[in-house]
């Protein structure tokens, strides 16, 4: 049921493994992946992907143990790879601003160290201790330690890329493919250091120039909505597709409410590039937040999501969507209800049906 794909520099982890159904659905982290997608989008023949970001390494194993329970076919983790921490002397004058709301809303705001490291290191030894098909990083690479470890479990390694040198700098530690993601991509841009500004080549040039300089699959990710968008990836270049805002309002999927409703409400109109709810760069529905606190987000990341956090949980909990974190990409407007394995298979096609 599977192909497997030549890599060069593999090792004892094999190569990327490219499903029948060359979609991948996005490890979107804060819940919205939960082991029941996952499942099912594996359960379709595509690869679905955990977000293991915020999660504590003991709940982590538990929602793999959770897929597990659910399908027997390959599915993926995703890990945020810990920055260098900066930014701290922004904070108090961010906190300052976002008092107001925060009043608003009944809450109070976190003081003191914001710093962490997302439990990363337990977490890589849980999944050298119980691996799976592939492991994937976001906001930077791997350590030499790491990828040892993580390939000689059997797991295929994957590097989520914004550029050409962060490709190079991927294939160079040991990647076995790539996430390239473009500047439609909703949800954090996975920029290697969170001072960066992420790029603004379209998606298929950047495949493709990516695909000149390195010799490794590549998967493609960043406003990918239909089937066309798909088929457009594979003939750039990319083995796979990934897709995550299109799967936002399936059954399976843990978005919340508003979040749901605002991706057909049309007083959303547009998408932004944002920091102001986590001091990394992200894309999500145009709102009053976005617009007035956009500008003075300090870049520090993970200081500032977890500033915000208990501001977006209560916005969530009181439907308000003007002061939550609505990711989106930017064909948000195509996300469709239903089944996400019945739109796995829908998706995939459309893009046979449009490659004639």
């Amino acid at each position: 049921m599977v192909e497997r794909v030549g890599v060069a520099g593999s090792g004892a982890g094999g190569a990327f493994v490219v499903p029948v159904v060359p979609v991948v659905q996005a490890p979107m982290a804060g819940g919205v992946a939960t082991p029941e997608l996952v499942a099912a989008v594996s359960g379709a023949g595509a690869l679905g992907f955990l977000a293991g970001g915020y999660l504590s390494a003991d709940r982590l194993a538990e929602q793999v143990a959770a897929v597990r329970g659910r399908t027997d076919r390959p599915f993926g983790v995703n890990l945020f790879v810990p920055g260098e921490r900066g930014g701290d002397d922004a904070l108090a004058a961010y906190r300052a601003e976002l008092r107001p709301e925060a009043e608003r809303f009944g809450v109070t705001l976190p003081e003191g160290d914001l710093y962490d490291r997302d439990d990363y290191d337990a977490k890589v030894r849980g999944l050298v201790a119980d691996p799976v098909a592939v492991v994937s990083f976001t906001f930077g690479l791997p350590g030499a330690e790491e990828v040892a470890a993580l390939r000689a479990a059997g797991s295929a390694l994957v590097v989520t890329v914004t550029s050409v040198a962060e490709a190079e700098a991927a294939v160079a530690v040991g990647a076995d493919a790539l996430c390239v993601q473009g500047p439609e991509a909703g949800g954090h841009r996975s920029t290697h250091r969170v001072d960066d500004e992420p790029g603004t080549a379209p998606l298929p040039e950047l495949v493709a120039g990516i695909a000149r300089r390195v010799r490794v699959p590549l998967v493609a990710a960043g406003g990918l909505a239909d089937g066309r968008d798909i088929a457009g990836v594979l003939q750039a270049g990319a083995v796979a597709a990934q897709l995550g805002t299109a799967y936002l309002r399936t059954d399976e999927a843990g978005t919340s409410r508003p979040h749901r409703d605002a991706l057909v409400d049309p007083a959303f109109t547009a998408t932004t590039v944002t920091r102001a709810f986590t001091g990394r760069p992200a894309r999500a529905l145009r709102s009053v937040f976005t617009e007035a606190h956009g500008a003075h987000a300090p870049r520090a990341y993970p200081q500032v999501h977890r500033l915000t956090a208990p501001l977006r949980a209560a916005a969530v909990r009181a439907g308000a969507p003007e002061a939550m974190a609505l990711w989106a990409g930017t064909g948000f407007r195509h996300a469709r209800t239903g089944p996400a394995a019945d739109l796995t298979r829908a998706l995939w096609d459309e893009a046979r049906s449009a490659t004639g």
